[in-house]
């Protein structure tokens, strides 16, 4: 089985980026070539895959070109946006019947709510997943593919890469809020967005030491979810507002979101706290030891 590209010390810098670039772009081409399947987890994954790129560029050396490319990458994702909006509002509801019991609500309220929030996610699926869409992603694809295939990598080196990613380590890390009882959420939001960029970063240097990147990375996977929960269930209670949806059941869903998002802040704030202790130097000269220990390692074979 070969191994899934990434960065080892074994192998030039820049070839394995590039690697990681075409990977990426594969499992996007695969996804929308996959045999019919349900539009969401179509969505979900051409979603998940340009965020795993943006987060890939961050860390390389390509000028001006650089925010273009994460500029092109997000609005590809944004016009993929709605429907997954609502898929997160029916995971919020899961959410809620989860931690407050299913008695929490009457069973004909829940029918009734997630009907119409399933319809809201179909009637997005059909008109953003669409010949339209799926011809840009392609276009995309093919140009940037191009594109990629002449990125000037080849004096890169991991030096350069680490710098990126310890920049990247302490964005995270000043996003954190002081108080998070008072944190709002777009700065939840802001967070999260950071904590998914590191966590694929840190996929690309899980090699230099197996079993604790697989750990870090697994760590940020579920800071992600938690913060990703407490997103979701803001979803939720924005479609309760006037003139919304589910306007009717705001009273009842109101304290169960509230609730819930309170159970997800504190566990988020535990787990952030812990995963962002170290300062950024502590981080990147952690990083550089292991990429030399790894290196000396293969010398030494």
């Amino acid at each position: 089985m070969s191994k899934k590209p990434a960065l080892y010390p074994r192998q030039a810098v820049g070839q394995s980026l590039r690697g990681v670039a075409l990977e990426v772009l594969g499992e996007i081409r695969t996804t929308l070539q996959a045999p019919p399947r349900a539009d969401a987890i179509t969505i979900h994954d051409v979603r998940k895959a340009l965020k795993r790129w943006r987060a890939l560029i961050r860390l390389l050396p390509l000028g001006e070109d650089r925010q273009r490319l994460r500029m092109e990458a997000r609005d590809l994702a944004r016009a993929l946006g709605g429907s997954r909006d609502a898929q997160s509002a029916l995971d919020a509801l899961n959410d809620l019947l989860e931690h407050a019991g299913p008695d929490s609500l009457s069973s004909r309220s829940i029918e009734t709510i997630t009907s119409r929030l399933e319809e809201i996610r179909r009637a997005k699926e059909r008109a953003q997943l669409n010949a339209k869409t799926r011809a840009q992603l392609a276009g995309w694809m093919a140009s940037t593919e191009a594109e990629a295939a002449l990125w000037p990598l080849d004096s890169l080196t991991f030096a350069d890469v680490l710098s990126n990613l310890a920049n990247d380590y302490d964005r995270a890390r000043k996003r954190i809020p002081e108080n998070w009882s008072e944190a709002t959420p777009e700065q939840i939001h802001e967070l999260r967005q950071r904590v998914v960029e590191h966590r694929y970063q840190m996929e690309l240097v899980e090699p230099l030491w197996p079993r604790m990147g697989r750990t870090w990375v697994d760590e940020a996977q579920r800071l992600r979810t938690r913060l990703g929960s407490y997103q979701d269930l803001t979803l939720l209670a924005r479609l309760t507002e006037p003139h919304q949806p589910l306007a009717p059941w705001r009273s009842r869903l109101s304290p169960l979101v509230a609730q819930s998002q309170a159970e997800h802040v504190t566990a988020g704030a535990r787990m952030a706290t812990r995963m962002f202790a170290e300062s950024p130097k502590a981080f990147r000269r952690r990083l550089e030891a292991l990429w030399d220990a790894t290196s000396i390692k293969i010398k030494v074979k």
